[in-house]
């Protein structure tokens, strides 16, 4: 912190105060800025990635219901109706 301060102190002597701090502000704005950019980024693709999710649990459930109802031994079919003599 006293580095900071003798570097201020430094840039108001040699009458660069105005420039330095100019820079100063954009530096920390374009970091600001690439974070939030960056955090933006980051949700975007993790909702993307949780909707992906959903659909494919959901397509799997779906084949799997369909699956059970297609070979459910409850529905009126039995093994005696193959002929076997029974």
């Amino acid at each position: 912190m006293l580095f900071i301060l003798v570097l201020i102190l430094l840039a108001a002597a040699a009458g660069v105060l105005g420039a330095v701090l100019k820079v100063t502000l954009i530096l920390v704005l374009s970091l600001v800025l690439s974070v939030v950019v960056l955090a933006w980024i980051g949700v975007w693709y993790a909702k993307r990635r949780m909707r992906q999710f959903q659909r494919d649990v959901e397509v799997r459930l779906d084949y799997e219901r369909r699956r059970r109802a297609a070979y459910d031994p409850r529905d009126g079919w039995s093994g005696s109706q193959l002929g076997d003599g029974s």
